[in-house]
C-alpha cells in the first residue's frame, strides 16, 4: 500500500503500459543500435524529444512551487531561438550568440519576477503579457520570416552527439542535476516551498520571499531559453510561430503528473521529468498505434484522465470503500 501511495507510482505504471503497448506495432521498439559510436532507437528518440519539455517543466515546477505560474515560457523559447539564429547568421560565434540569447531570457525572467513580486500582479496575468508580446518580439527579430541556419556548430546543440548520447539529453540532464543539488542539497528547496506554502508567514520569518520569487522566474526563463536553443538547433531554423507553441500547457501537465501541487508549497523535480517523458511517450504511442489524427487529442485526454483519477486519493478511497462495503454485504 505504501508503494501505491507514492506520488510517482501511477505515472510510472502508465509510462510502462504505454511503452509496452508499442510492442504491438513495432516488435523492435526497445532495441537500441550503435552507429558511428552513437546510440539510436525509439527510446533514445523519446528521450531526445523530451529534452525541451523537461527543461521547461523544471522551470515551471520551481515557479509553481512558489504558488505562481508562467505562461510565457513558449514565447521565451521563440525569442531565444530567433535571437541566436539571427546572430549566428550575422557571423557571431555560436557560443557568444547562445550567451546573448540566454542573457535576454534572463532579462525577461526578471521582468516576469518583478511584475509578480514587486508590483503584486497575479502571476497568470503578469506572464500572459509576455506570452502575447513575446511572439511579436520574435517576429520582429526574424522580420516575420523563418530563419534557416547552416552552422554545424549550432546544429550540435539539438542534433549532435557526445559520449554516444544526444547533446540535448545531456544538457537537460545537467540542468536537472543542478536543480536537484541546489534545491535538495541546500536549504533553497525548503525556502521555496515555504514561500509557496505561505508567503506572508515566510516573510515574517525573515525569508526574502520577493527575491526568491524573482529568482525562480529567472530560472524558468533561462530554462525556456535553453529549450529554445535546442529546438532551433534541431530544426536548423528559427520559426517564431512553431517554437514552443503551447509547450506551457504540456509543462504544467508534466508538473502536475509529477505530483507538484498547483497551490504551491510542494514540488518534485523527479516527478516532472517522469511526467515530461510520459507525455512524449504518449505522443509517440498515438503514432505507432495508428490512432487517427482526428482523435489524437481525445486519446491523450483519456490517458491523462485515467492517470489523474489513479493519483487522486479521494477517488481511490471512494472505490476501495465501495469494494469494502460489497465484501461486508457478501459476508453478511
Amino acid at each position: 500500500m505504501t508503494l501505491v501511495r507514492h506520488r510517482l507510482f501511477w505515472p510510472g505504471v502508465i509510462l510502462v503500459l504505454l511503452l509496452m503497448s508499442n510492442l504491438f506495432s513495432a516488435a523492435n521498439f526497445f532495441s537500441i543500435t550503435v552507429h558511428d559510436g552513437h546510440l539510436y532507437g525509439s527510446i533514445i528518440d523519446i528521450l531526445r524529444n523530451s529534452a525541451p519539455l523537461i527543461l521547461v517543466g523544471i522551470g515551471m515546477t520551481m515557479v509553481i512551487a512558489t504558488g505562481g505560474i508562467d505562461l510565457s515560457v513558449g514565447s521565451v523559447m521563440a525569442i531565444s531561438g530567433a535571437l541566436a539564429c539571427l546572430l549566428v547568421n550575422d557571423g557571431v560565434a555560436v557560443l557568444l550568440a547562445c550567451a546573448a540569447a540566454l542573457g535576454l531570457c534572463l532579462v525577461l525572467g526578471v521582468w516576469n519576477g518583478m511584475l509578480v513580486a514587486a508590483l503584486g500582479i497575479q502571476p497568470i496575468i503578469a506572464t500572459l503579457i509576455l506570452m502575447v508580446a513575446g511572439r511579436g518580439v520574435a517576429q520582429l527579430l526574424t522580420d516575420g520570416q523563418i530563419l534557416n541556419v547552416s552552422s554545424p556548430s549550432f546544429k550540435v546543440i539539438g542534433a549532435g552527439y557526445w559520449l554516444a548520447l544526444p547533446v540535448s539529453v545531456l544538457i537537460a540532464g545537467a540542468v536537472v542535476a543542478l536543480a536537484v543539488v541546489l534545491t535538495r542539497r541546500t536549504a533553497l528547496g525548503l525556502l521555496i516551498e515555504s514561500v509557496g506554502g505561505s508567503p506572508t508567514a515566510s516573510r515574517l520569518a525573515g525569508i526574502q520571499a520577493r527575491r526568491l520569487t524573482v529568482m525562480v522566474y529567472v530560472f524558468a526563463a533561462v530554462c525556456a531559453g535553453v529549450a529554445g536553443l535546442i529546438y532551433s538547433s534541431n530544426v536548423a531554423s528559427a520559426d517564431s510561430n512553431a517554437a514552443g507553441n503551447l509547450i506551457e500547457l504540456d509543462a504544467i501537465l508534466a508538473t502536475v503528473i509529477g505530483g507538484t501541487a498547483l497551490t504551491g508549497g510542494r514540488f518534485s523535480l523527479a516527478g516532472t521529468v517522469l511526467g515530461a517523458v510520459l507525455i512524449q511517450t504518449l505522443n509517440v504511442t498515438t503514432v505507432t498505434l495508428g490512432v487517427p489524427v482526428e482523435t489524437t487529442l481525445l486519446f491523450k485526454a483519456i490517458v491523462v484522465i485515467v492517470l489523474c483519477l489513479a493519483q487522486s486519493p479521494a477517488f481511490r478511497a471512494k472505490v476501495l470503500h465501495r469494494r469494502g462495503a460489497k465484501r461486508v454485504e457478501v459476508t453478511a
